[in-house]
Formats: C-alpha cells, structure tokens, sequence
C-alpha cells in the first residue's frame, strides 16, 4: 500500500519509531551474528544450516529447490550455491524430481543429518545468547504470532 488511502497517513510516535528502527537493524544484524558465532565454533554457516534444517523436517527428507529457496529466504540461485557446497560436502545431494523432469530436489544424506545434528548445539547457543535472552519476560506466543503476521501480510 502506498499510502494514499482515503485516511490520512498518522506519524509514528516515538516507540513505534523506536520498534520499527530496531527491527530493520535486527533483520539484518541476527543473521550475521548467528552466522559468525557458528563459525567461530567451527559449525556449518548459519544459511547451510537453515537448508539442512528445513531438510531434515521435510518428508523424506528432501524438497523441491524453489521450495527449500522459500523456506530459506534466499533467491532460487543463492539457494543453488547453497546446496553446491552442501554437495561438496557429501551433506546434500540433487535429484531430479519425479513429478516434473525440469525440476531438481534437494535430498539430505546420512552424513547431513548427523552434520546438523553437530551444528545444532552451536546454533542454540547462539540463538539464546543474541536474541532469546533479550526477550526474557515477554509473551513470546504472542510475538511470534504477530510477527506470522507481519510476514504474510500482503
């Protein structure tokens, strides 16, 4: 929406100036902090991570690229040099899809499992220590909920 309803636009008050100036930092630092917290401890980087953890809860173990790229929050070629070096790695393989020939699945080996697994602990520390711990006190439910919302508005 571009602003220009029948109502006329309300300035942000001072907190929800605040709030929406922390956020945006916050969408972009947390990311990056995670990320060089896991390989400080020699962990899989926070995105590889992200596509092995999505993996792992998917049935069977794999989906289809553009679905694991969604997921992620990465574009379909960024997702692509992701699942390369997980690849390389022997943690992920490609396979084309069954359903439609044109398309290739992201599949989780053995091996990606257990490098999640390994990883896992890093990550939670990481999550407590940059984010969690902040939020002691808060209804976290109910934050969760509204930002579900946030990100599926249109």
């Amino acid at each position: 929406m571009s602003g220009t309803s029948a109502q006329p636009l309300r300035p942000l008050d001072p907190d929800e100036e605040a709030l929406v100036r922390e956020l945006v930092r916050v969408i972009y630092v947390l990311p990056r902090a995670i990320d060089a917290d896991m390989v400080a401890d020699r962990q899989l980087p926070f995105t590889e991570y992200l596509a092995l953890m999505h993996l792992s809860e998917a049935p069977e173990r794999h989906m289809r690229m553009s679905d694991l790229a969604a997921a992620c929050q990465l574009s379909l070629s960024g997702m692509t040099r992701t699942v390369i070096r997980l690849e390389t790695q022997g943690l992920v393989k490609r396979v084309r899809c069954e359903e439609d020939a044109r398309g290739n699945n992201a599949v989780l080996t053995d091996a990606g499992l257990a490098r999640l697994a390994e990883s896992w602990p890093s990550h939670l520390a990481s999550v407590r220590r940059r984010l969690l711990d902040h939020l002691q006190g808060l209804d976290l439910a109910r934050l969760a909920r509204a930002f579900q919302g946030v990100g599926t508005a249109d």
